[in-house]
């Protein structure tokens, strides 16, 4: 029989089969933070339970860490208290722990790749619903809830009904000024983000062969947001490339043993997929949102739509407007912006921070845009310093900030104020996401770096155009 590689990855991990209901899934990763883990742990302390394969869990802090002075006491004692809790425990049950401080911390999702964690054909889990980022390399990735983490602490496998199968494909050459961010945007415009609920994702054709790795996680990180339980791209010769000698990474005859099994992992010619849907490259432009909620996408270029083009509820179309305070028909360009934000799981990677310095070089930060640039990692950090990009951005009057989550959610200390619109890099605009009252805009990096140097929305094209002029 010919199957996807969602079905390959999947049935290779089936412990169990219960009849007309879930599987039980063996999982080989398990990432932890210190936001949906001291509950499990506490599950597991009460039933006097240990963790069955420590070696296959892993710890790091992110979510509500402060990004300035990491070396301070936190002084959020809810945060403390959820830090505190995340060290202990991994300390007491022999999990790497990787915290403030620490050269490896980082976002879960960003150090997972960056270590060789994530692996092609992994089935991999993580108390957060972006987990879907590691489907970039290959493997079956998704977010599960506490009271999972718990069951995944104490037997290693999860119940889980097995998913639909859905492939996107994106052929052709995408246009100038159009990132990967911009594909997913685009994607989620047209499917709206409830078009893949009950489904996992392969994203399939020329767009996503050319896409580099990083490129690739950011279009799975976003893959939740159109309702998909998580998404994924076939292995190829970049991906292990990528791979090849970090740390977690097998080496030697383990090494040869893998990619061996790693170069069987595709789709087969001719798999069924319980649906597909095909785009075109050239039709994607540089995409902002301008709802609350990142199918609520459009061309920078375009008007926001009219409610009565909108399919499904008018009023819900037309109260998310009210509280971004925008009306149907107007442009994006031009409108005025408080805050920037590049960062989290989505684009707080090195590529990310080169594609925001190509825009910002030579200029300089618009008065009126507070700006948090957040690298996803130490190693990110270590990127920016070594490549000359701290200079660039210190010359044109930004701050670089210390890892973690930051502004991609109200938990930490870097919160949008109400009323306040962002340009954020970002996966989520709902409602209070970045802070109670804030307007989030999601963009690509050369979108906010348009934005952060003229203190508008602006096409990122335009000033590409004046650098080549010069």
């Amino acid at each position: 029989m010919k199957k996807t590689l969602f079905d390959k990855v999947w049935d290779s991990h089936v412990v169990h089969s219960i009849e007309n209901g879930p599987d039980v899934l063996f999982i080989d990763r398990h990432m932890i933070h210190e936001v949906t883990s001291p509950v499990a742990f506490q599950g597991l302390k009460t039933r006097d339970i240990p963790v069955m394969y420590p070696e296959k869990t892993f710890a790091t802090a992110d979510h509500n860490t402060p990004t300035i002075n990491q070396h301070l006491p936190v002084e959020d004692p809810l945060s403390a208290n959820q830090l505190r809790a995340l060290e202990e425990n991994s300390n007491e049950h022999g999990i790497s722990y990787w915290g403030l401080g620490h050269k490896k911390n980082g976002i879960v999702h960003v150090v997972g790749p960056e270590y060789g964690i994530t692996q092609p054909g992994a089935t991999i889990v993580c108390g957060d619903s972006h987990t879907s980022t590691h489907g970039a390399f290959g493997a079956i990735a998704f977010g599960i809830g506490t009271s999972e983490v718990e069951m995944v602490l104490a037997t290693q496998c999860i119940m889980q009904q097995k998913a639909k199968s859905m492939r996107i494909n994106v052929n052709g050459s995408l246009n100038r000024g159009v990132t990967p961010k911009d594909v997913a945007l685009y994607i989620i415009s047209k499917l709206t983000t409830s078009g893949a609920t009950g489904y996992f994702v392969e994203y399939a054709g020329g767009v996503f062969r050319n896409m580099s790795m990083e490129g690739r996680m950011t279009v799975c990180n976003l893959s939740i947001e159109m309702g998909a339980r998580g998404g994924m791209i076939a292995p190829d010769e970049k991906t292990f490339e990528y791979i090849k000698g970090r740390e977690f990474t097998p080496v030697g005859e383990a090494w040869d043993k893998a990619m061996s099994y790693w170069s069987t992992l595709k789709s087969d010619e001719g798999a069924q997929f319980d649906h597909e849907v095909t785009f075109d490259a050239a039709d994607i432009e540089p995409m902002i949102t301008f709802g609350t909620n990142p199918g609520m996408g459009m061309a920078i270029t375009k008007d926001i739509p009219m409610a009565k083009d909108v399919e499904g509820a008018v009023n819900t179309y037309k109260k998310s407007l009210e509280y971004m305070n925008f009306q149907e028909g107007d442009n994006m360009i031009g409108k005025p912006i408080d805050f920037v934000f590049l960062g989290s799981c989505t684009n707080g990677r090195i590529e990310d921070f080169r594609a925001f310095a190509s825009i910002v070089k030579g200029r300089k930060k618009a008065d009126n845009v507070t700006a948090w640039l957040v690298p996803g990692s130490h190693k990110v950090v270590s990127a920016i310093k070594e490549e000359g990009i701290l200079e660039v951005l210190q010359e044109a009057g930004f701050a670089l900030r210390e890892p973690g989550c930051s502004a991609c959610l109200a938990m930490n200390d870097d919160k949008v104020p109400a009323g306040k619109y962002a340009v954020s890099t970002s996966n989520r605009n709902f409602e209070g996401r970045q802070g109670p009252g804030a307007r989030t805009l999601l963009a690509s990096p050369l979108v906010a770096a348009a934005a952060a140097v003229t203190g508008k929305v602006t096409d990122p094209r335009e000033l590409m155009e004046l650098e080549m002029a010069h």
